[in-house]
């Protein structure tokens, strides 16, 4: 899709795991300290990276396998959000670019759609310094229905007063381009994310080496002031 099209979006939704923070490295850990804790074998980071993405009671269930119970997930889930919040910054950072695309980006209404947890999303979005860009935060308890269902970009189009047409969803995931179809936005992913995605299945509208690529798509040669977009009634 060539980079005209895009002069309509006028709001912008992103997802925060392998978009704009890489947290890869904390959640497996974390993952495989369940594990542990529960008397479980450790898994490779490959196998749990590809369980990331669909909410924290996903990502422990499908590392516990299909045999697991009910309490033992419970049990899980519990032990996993309590562990992730002691590390969840031991090793996450920003990706490169991703500072200086959201300053340049700062006269866009922005949010964050996440199926993680929103508490702890703030409180890494805090802790990087990115929490001050964002509108609004939400995660994978916010509403009824996580990723890729469309509540949570629906509920963010609204608030902002923008069209689907309008705005344009961020993500490293099928999950996020899925989202984006179901609400009817563009969708863009990054290349550097460790999010599953199947390009063939479910292919972006962009795609994106850095975060910072974005920048000139959507701010054009002739210095739109964005600022001045009064969101809609």
């Amino acid at each position: 899709m060539k980079a005209s099209n895009f002069s309509s979006v006028r709001a912008l939704i992103f997802d925060l795991d392998g978009t704009l923070i890489d947290s890869k490295r904390d959640l497996i850990r974390s993952v495989n300290a369940t594990l542990k804790e529960l008397g479980r074998a450790q898994l490779h980071e490959d196998t749990i990276s590809g369980y990331i993405g669909h909410g924290a009671p996903q990502l422990v269930g499908r590392a516990l396998g299909e045999n697991s119970t009910e309490s033992e997930r419970e049990r899980a889930l519990k032990f996993f959000l309590a562990y992730y919040e002691d590390h969840k910054m031991d090793s996450t950072w920003a990706y490169p670019g991703v500072p200086e695309a959201l300053s340049h980006l700062a006269a866009f209404p922005m949010a964050i759609l996440t199926n993680k947890p929103v508490r702890i999303s703030m409180r890494i979005l805090e802790s990087l310094g990115l929490a001050r860009y964002f509108r609004a935060v939400y995660g994978g308890n916010s509403f009824e229905t996580k990723k890729p269902d469309p509540l949570g970009a629906q509920t963010i189009l609204r608030e902002f007063g923008a069209a689907p047409a309008d705005a344009m969803l961020i993500g490293d995931s099928e999950v996020d381009v899925q989202t984006a179809r179901n609400a009817g936005t563009f969708a863009a992913t990054v290349n550097y994310g460790f999010g599953t995605h199947d390009r063939a299945a479910c292919p972006a509208d962009l795609y994106l080496d850095r975060l910072t690529d974005l920048v000139p798509l959507l701010i054009d040669d002739r210095g739109r002031d964005f600022a001045r977009w009064k969101l809609r009634d």
